[in-house]
């Protein structure tokens, strides 16, 4: 990888992790790792075009069918791609079908761009990691061999500990907060060959755990709030992002956003 090469053009292809939730702008709208990358890309590189096709709640076979020939369409310096994790979280899941898909979609991004970026995804610490380890890590294992045979990059952020710390991930226990995006934005700037801005894999500050009755309360408040809804969602076959258009459709030059 060139150190400090220029990129004039970014496709982000995934799931809600990289449209951006939980890390909310003022107006309310998403911002995320691949919208922090683009702007940092973008004052590098005058005209610098990006799209972010990604939607919540997809599943590799979606991501394949609507974003993949999209982002092949596009061309672009740098594409990257997150997709599986959603089909892992599923109570039943053919891994075998979920690992056939993403190695279609390498194999028909690779040619079409000039770099492709794949990950290994972060993954809160607690229960629900426990549970779904073995299948993360058959996914991950398998997007290593495709990034050998195809010569992708891999941002490892799943071997890195501070990523696992629960004070990084919002009160629904599946996406990042803001300092999370920021971390992952600066992981791939490293991965693509650019001079380090920070060291993103710096642990949080010791602090008190929480005591007894907070860990109740906010146990509470996440099963009301965000495990009730997704069990519906699973149960009835929907998906949070069921007639959400892609965050930014378009290969369009990037524009900075007000953040205040």
């Amino acid at each position: 990888m060139e150190i400090n090469a220029t990129y004039n053009s970014l496709v982000a292809v995934g799931d809600s992790f990289t449209e951006g939730m939980s890390d909310l702008r003022p107006d309310g709208s998403y911002r995320g790792w691949a919208d922090v990358l683009a702007g940092r890309l973008a004052t590098r590189a005058p005209g610098f075009r990006y799209a972010n096709l990604a939607v919540r709640g997809k599943l590799i076979g979606q991501i394949v069918e609507e974003q993949v020939p999209l982002a092949a369409g596009m061309e672009a310096d740098v594409v990257t791609l997150v997709g599986g994790l959603n089909d892992t979280l599923r109570p039943k899941v053919d891994m075998g079908r979920v690992k056939g898909l993403l190695t279609e979609a390498v194999e028909r991004l690779t040619p079409a761009c000039g770099q492709l970026v794949l990950m290994r995804s972060p993954g809160r610490n607690g229960p629900v990691m426990e549970r779904f380890r073995p299948r993360m890590e058959e996914l991950f294992a398998h997007i290593d061999e495709l990034a050998a045979r195809h010569g992708a990059l891999v941002v490892d952020l799943y071997g890195t500990p501070a990523l696992g710390d629960p004070r990084l991930w919002d009160v629904d226990r599946l996406h990042l907060t803001a300092d999370g995006h920021r971390r992952v934005a600066e992981a791939v700037w490293q991965t693509l060959g650019l001079t380090p801005e920070n060291d993103w894999r710096t642990p949080l500050p010791p602090s008190a755990r929480p005591g007894w009755v907070t860990r109740r309360v906010e146990d509470a408040r996440f099963a009301k709030e965000h495990l009730g809804p997704w069990i519906g969602r699973r149960l009835t076959g929907r998906s949070s992002g069921d007639g959400l258009p892609p965050k930014r459709p378009d290969l369009l030059p990037y524009e900075t956003r007000s953040e205040v």
